[in-house]
């Protein structure tokens, strides 16, 4: 196994990694809204959702992978009122592509933020 770790996304907020290859397939951890600079971005759930895909977009380049080789992608959301919204904005990073998904409404995320998106994807 192999830890990926990039400065290009968020650094990890506790004792785990930004993503793990193991053979070859890559397993990021969840990815929230922040900034590259561990800053929660402004807005809502359309502008917090882009800065997700912007952070495993660098991680999976990483981990020489890409959103064309997610196999698997997992959403958390705070409310699932704003599904749509969500699915909006992941329609534009998986069009052609269309990876299985889970969304499930969760309590809380960490630092209170509205999403929060792991995936699993296969090393090209």
């Amino acid at each position: 196994m192999k830890a990926i770790q990039t400065n290009q996304a968020p650094a990890a907020i506790g004792p785990y990694s930004q993503g793990i290859i193991a053979g070859n397939m890559f397993y990021s951890s969840g990815q929230i809204p922040l900034t590259p600079e561990g800053t929660l971005v402004e807005g809502g759930i359309k502008e917090q959702t882009h800065q997700v895909f912007q952070n495993l977009k660098a991680l999976l380049e990483e981990a020489g992978a890409s959103l064309e080789t997610v196999v698997k992608a997992t959403v958390f959301i705070k409310n699932m009122d704003e599904f749509a919204d969500v699915n909006e904005v992941y329609g534009q990073y998986f069009s052609a592509h269309k990876p299985a998904r889970s969304c499930v409404e969760v309590a809380r995320l960490p630092k209170d933020v509205l999403v929060e998106i792991e995936v699993i994807a296969l090393i090209q």
